[in-house]
């Protein structure tokens, strides 16, 4: 094995984000990690704000409240529901890929390969839409309702 081809295969976190002839699905997965982490983040923000800050005093949680209330929190809600129904709906993707219900019956492989990879495709475009109606739904929700 090439040094090349050693070094191309450990690129780490830059890996996720690298561009050149990747496929769609390597950036649905790139996008599953970074909603994965993002959201995290928003769950363990969320717990300090609802435990220490609601224990520490009505006063305290008042604050926390008025300045939550702003444009940019409304932005960064946005953004989690966003991330949290993306995740979601490629998480069920993967499982459906994963457990062989939407590759269909195995078939002898002959190049180049395209009837598997239809099949998958169809989801993958079937949940990208149905994320895009989703976050128009939820945008006009925030604009509005807001």
């Amino acid at each position: 094995m090439k040094t090349a081809d050693v070094k191309e295969n450990y690129l780490g976190v830059r890996g996720w984000i690298r561009g050149g002839n990747y496929k769609l699905e390597r950036y649905l997965y790139t996008s599953h990690r970074v909603t994965g982490l993002f959201l995290i983040l928003f769950v363990i923000y969320h717990l300090i704000a609802t435990t220490i800050f609601r224990i520490q005093g009505q006063s305290l949680w008042d604050s926390i409240l008025l300045a939550q209330a702003n444009a940019a929190y409304r932005v960064v809600e946005y953004l989690v529901v966003l991330a949290f129904t993306f995740h979601g709906l490629n998480g069920i993707r993967l499982i459906l890929q994963e457990l062989g219900i939407i590759l269909g019956k195995p078939t002898r492989p002959i190049y180049p390969f395209t009837d598997a990879l239809r099949k998958k495709r169809r989801l993958t475009y079937a949940i990208l839409a149905l994320v895009v109606i989703i976050a128009i739904i939820f945008l006009f929700d925030f604009v509005v309702g807001g």
